[in-house]
């Protein structure tokens, strides 16, 4: 059994470090570019003025630097081959996620839009796999440079986690001679609306509330008629791109369709393994910069003539941090190794709660670490001067999506108590049994 990681991969992991110190790093320090991670961060972002949406300027650098990274082959590095990609597996996601969240805030990795240098594309995956021809060849390349821009309308008002409970639905309809569908209802947390240019829009077609079957999926046009932001919600962290939006009486023809009909959740399913384990390293690489930075200030204060370091009162707290970053380190590695060995249908079967281990207790982690790393750095930590307050507002709000950690939990029990999953078959045999 060999720990150590694939001498290909460190290679990259070194071209990646050389690609930002040559690109991103003089792009980020241009322009007084500066001022979206340093303290002025969160007022340099955010237009206030206009519903606190994201600031022009902030979207066209991260535009920008997307734009060089795909140039230089690395945007793309997770998807498949025919797309410009190179196959990236989810191991390797796993670490260059980790490995850039741990260099803190910068322009090469800023999750707060999800942007990074080496991308991660759940619409084209989705795409991939339940696009039509027409709207593989219509929509992805175009995702890649910023022409097309797909949101996810699933989650309302009044259902988050109970998405099969949707109240927004679509019926047949006619409209001109054109046979389509009519929609009705509102969706929550529809990120990015403010620039897409489409918006996947999940529906109940047939079945009752409950069913899993009976919601479909359409790629709904945002200029279609009738559809409407109705606001942008403020976040903990800002700024915001979250609306709530409302459909009434959209129509969208049949080639808007999405994926089979009365099957979306499939879609919606594609591509949440990969999400969540890449997001897992990603918050491990945040915790890990908040415990190391929190490491070298306690040796460097000298409060009372001598290292803060020397307290146990610092030093036992950060054991604890860094105890468990070694320990879901590996559990994030083995997990990623084991979903490129296997079908994706395989994972859902099979150790979809080791995805969601890792992802609960990652978010929760780094939330530890970057108080804890407020603490010990005193009044200065908890500054904007530093990035913990940004890093703690950003990765509270895992806690609660791609999955709150309350419903990774109820995953993880249902594996551990028989079920769904591997123990499923011998628990019902044991009890027919008795």
């Amino acid at each position: 059994m060999d720990f150590s990681l694939p001498p290909d991969l460190v290679a990259y992991l070194a071209e990646l470090d050389a690609f930002i110190d040559r690109e991103i790093k003089p792009l980020e320090n241009s322009n007084d570019n500066i001022r979206f991670f340093d303290h002025r961060r969160e007022w340099a972002r955010t237009d206030f003025e206009n519903g606190g949406l994201p600031r022009h300027e902030w979207e066209q650098l991260l535009r920008e630097a997307k734009n060089r990274a795909d140039k230089a082959g690395h945007l793309r590095f997770a998807l498949p081959k025919r797309y410009g990609g190179k196959d990236g597996s989810n191991l390797w996601m796993a670490v260059i996620r980790e490995h850039f969240a741990s260099k803190g805030l910068g322009l090469h990795n800023d999750l707060q839009n999800e942007h990074s240098i080496v991308g991660n594309f759940p619409v084209v995956v989705m795409l991939d796999n339940y696009g039509t021809e027409a709207q593989k060849a219509g929509l992805i390349e175009g995702s890649f440079t910023g022409k097309y821009r797909i949101s996810f309308g699933l989650t309302e008002p009044d259902h988050g986690s109970d998405a099969t409970h949707m109240e927004t639905r679509a019926v047949r309809a006619t409209r001109n001679g054109v046979e389509g569908w009519m929609i009705n209802g509102e969706k929550m947390w529809t990120t990015g609306m403010h620039v897409a240019t489409h918006c996947a829009t999940f529906t109940r077609t047939s079945g009752k509330d409950g069913d899993a079957k009976g919601i479909t999926c359409f790629l709904v046009p945002t200029n279609t008629p009738g559809l409407k932001v109705e606001e942008y919600l403020w976040t903990f962290n800002m700024p915001t791109d979250h609306p709530r939006i409302s459909f009434t009486d959209v129509f969208v023809p049949d080639d808007a369709l999405f994926g089979p009909i009365d099957r979306g959740l499939m879609l919606a399913q594609c591509f949440v393994h990969e999400n969540r384990i890449r997001q897992a390293a990603s918050s491990l690489g945040a915790a890990v910069y908040c415990i190391n930075e929190s490491v070298a200030y306690a040796r460097e204060r000298k409060p009372f003539g001598k290292e803060l370091a020397e307290n146990q009162a610092i030093q036992w707290p950060l054991v604890e941090l860094a105890t468990q970053a070694e320990m879901l380190r590996l559990l994030i590695r083995k997990t990623a190794w084991e979903m490129d060995r296997m079908p994706h249908k395989e994972i859902e079967r099979q150790i979809s709660d080791k995805v969601s281990m890792c992802n609960y207790w990652a978010n929760r982690l780094c939330c530890e670490a970057a108080d804890r790393a407020m603490q010990v750095h005193g009044g200065i930590g908890y500054s904007r001067h530093k990035a913990f307050e940004h890093i703690y507002r950003h990765h509270r709000r895992y806690r609660i999506t791609e999955g709150s950690e309350e419903i990774q939990m109820r995953k993880v029990a249902a594996y551990l108590f028989g079920y769904i999953g591997p123990k499923a078959d011998s628990m019902k045999a044991a009890k027919a049994a008795e």
